[in-house]
């Protein structure tokens, strides 16, 4: 996490002790510090004391946003952490109120998002009676559900408390591996006076220190000698590192593959560049690993998963394979590797290519990949590649003018008219194969959000709310209507605060990936099938701009700048057509044990 300056300012951030605060004052202070500028969540009864605090302070510390759903609540929270890479705050009270708050947690917990999540308990003297949504260690004992999905979870049951587990939550969260940490505070705890009496610097505590192997760098840069091509595989988390990375690239003309969450960091017209390897992924981007010529194969901020290996496919996970990581625990999926490098990605990389760029001296080059100018020689068509070197499973219908609109058509004019600032986040569902596929843009700057850890429907539609609070500029949130019908209710909180969020929902009145996954995969096809609505109107009665697009003319006419700089979202029903089969074949033949959902979402 990048802390502001104010932050790391010892002079800057020393608690005041002539302040008479309350516990929740105290909270708020810490917060204020961090310069986080939300706090998103639902108020209660227990909670309420936050809240209060929170009001004291407005003009002058976070403001408070009200979600409709916690989930909602958290979806915001990891969207504005995502955005500013500070730090992501959500609440709730207590009972029913923390419960709600889980998936949107565990959202976090998966993608290694830094949050704080504050839960209320009922006061002290009502633990065990059996009090109104009690949800201490003797009723329903959320600090200990909160355990299995944060870095650090934990009653505060006592004012002394208050500070050491507030200062253990925040380093919790934004030390490697970064997560979600969970503080539970009853009630009377956060009204009482504050007994913190100390000067800390918060801003030196909660810094991420990564440490980097050097011997393992130069172990690396003697196998580069030894080899005569390489490789790059990228992960999600590359991004603070990637201009060193694609300065590797063109050191050592190595061609580039990512993973469905990686190629938010890379121009998808880069020349060396072939695509998505994995869910969704491309052709291209699977001959490039199966290419024997290769001897090296570098995977960097890859956590290893499922989705981003198509099912831990052996052309990526073989005794080539190099890992580069900030976590240590991500080496425990590459054992074959025959080497790792764990530390600062950025760091290694300027010493690889100060390394790689002394042996040029001496003549030492490596030679290049061209795998798609062979598929060229064989006399392929060309029409199948978009840009320079990535691979389209059906180009075809990327041009079709046929009606319902074909999903490929809608995804390619996507990636031509929405201007590269606009914030694109995609949910959880078909919008994830067919953008993974056919979405490629100039920009490189990450302003493509995907959260494939936990895979939770909604997950779009609250991020990117939290996300335009964070950058201030339009965010582009892609959902199916199968999502939008669990958590649409949050564009209300975009309209309340008159935030330029462009809500499109893929409507075809099914569960997509559901339907597709079980006729893909032979099971029986049952309970996807959801009502025809016109979720445009469903905006129009809340007084938000519905537009329906059910032509190609329509979708050409999208005017993304004038909605980009309304002060309000804009809701874009759009009509596809349901029988287009998203390019998740290979994820459905990874579950053809019939031990195994076939439906590639779970």
């Amino acid at each position: 996490m990048n802390l502001p300056k104010q932050a790391m300012d010892e002079n800057a951030t020393e608690l005041s002790q002539a302040k008479q605060w309350d516990n929740a004052d105290l909270i708020i202070e810490y917060l204020n510090i961090l310069e986080v500028e939300y706090v998103f969540g639902v108020p209660g009864g227990a909670i309420e004391p936050l809240y209060n605090a929170l009001a004291r302070r407005q003009g002058s510390g976070p403001k408070i946003v009200v979600a409709r759903h916690e989930a909602g609540a958290a979806f915001m929270a990891e969207g504005y952490a995502r955005e500013t890479g500070k730090l992501g705050v959500c609440c709730a009270t207590t009972g029913p109120g923390s419960t709600n708050l889980l998936t949107g947690v565990a959202s976090a917990y998966a993608d290694n998002v830094p949050m704080l999540v504050i839960t209320a308990q009922t006061p002290l003297p009502k633990f065990g009676k059996n009090a109104l949504q009690e949800s201490s260690c003797t009723a329903i004992d959320t600090v200990a559900i909160f355990r299995k999905c944060t870095r650090y979870s934990t009653l505060i049951s006592h004012s002394e408390q208050v500070n050491t587990k507030l200062i253990a939550a925040l380093m919790a969260a934004n030390h490697t591996p970064n997560g979600p940490a969970h503080i539970s505070i009853p009630s009377d705890i956060l009204r009482q006076q504050t007994s913190a009496n100390s000067e800390i610097n918060i801003g030196r505590l909660i810094k991420d220190v990564t440490l980097t192997d050097n011997a393992a760098v130069e172990k690396l840069t003697q196998m580069m000698s030894n080899a005569w091509r390489v490789a790059l595989f990228l992960g999600k988390g590359c991004g603070p590192a990637i201009e060193e990375i694609l300065e590797f690239s063109d050191l050592t003309h190595a061609p580039i593959v990512t993973g469905p969450a990686g190629k938010r960091w890379v121009d998808g017209y880069h020349k060396r560049y072939r695509g998505v390897y994995g869910f969704a992924g491309h052709q291209s981007a699977q001959e490039t690993l199966e290419d024997k010529e290769i001897d090296l194969v570098i995977a960097v901020g890859a956590p290893i998963t499922e989705l981003g290996t198509g099912g831990w496919q052996q052309q990526l996970l073989d005794e080539r394979l190099v890992h580069i990581d900030t976590t240590v625990e991500h080496f425990s999926r590459t054992p074959m590797a025959q080497h790792h490098v764990c530390g600062d990605l950025k760091s290694i990389f300027k010493q690889l290519n100060d390394n790689i760029r002394q042996g040029l001296k001496w003549g030492r080059s490596w030679g290049s990949v061209d795998v798609i100018q062979k598929r060229f020689a064989e006399n392929k068509s060309e029409e199948a590649v978009h840009g320079y070197q990535i691979t389209l499973n059906d180009p075809a219908a990327c041009k079709s003018d046929a009606i319902p609109l074909k999903p490929q058509r809608v995804v390619k004019e996507f990636s031509q008219a929405i201007p590269s600032h606009f914030r694109v986040h995609l949910d959880a569902g078909n919008a994830w194969a067919w953008f993974t596929h056919y979405f490629h843009r100039k920009s490189s700057e990450g302003n493509y959000h995907i959260a494939m850890g936990f895979g939770s429907m909604g997950w779009a539609i609250g991020s990117a709310i939290g996300s335009t609070f964070g950058s201030k500029a339009p965010s582009v949130c892609i959902t199916g209507d199968g999502s939008y019908l669990m958590s649409g209710q949050e564009i209300t909180v975009a309209l309340q605060h008159q935030l330029p969020v462009i809500y499109v929902v893929l409507n075809d009145s099914v569960l997509g990936m559901v339907k597709h996954g079980q006729k893909l995969g032979g099971a029986e096809e049952v309970g996807f099938e959801l009502p025809e609505i016109d979720y445009a109107k469903m905006a129009q009665a809340m007084g938000i701009e519905g537009i329906t697009v059910r032509a190609p003319q329509e979708l050409m006419d999208i005017d993304w700048q004038r909605l980009g700089n309304k002060s309000a979202p804009t809701m874009i029903n759009l009509v596809i057509d349901g029988d287009e089969v998203p390019p998740m074949g290979q994820r459905v033949k990874g579950l053809a044990d019939k031990n195994e959902s076939a439906t590639p979402g779970g």
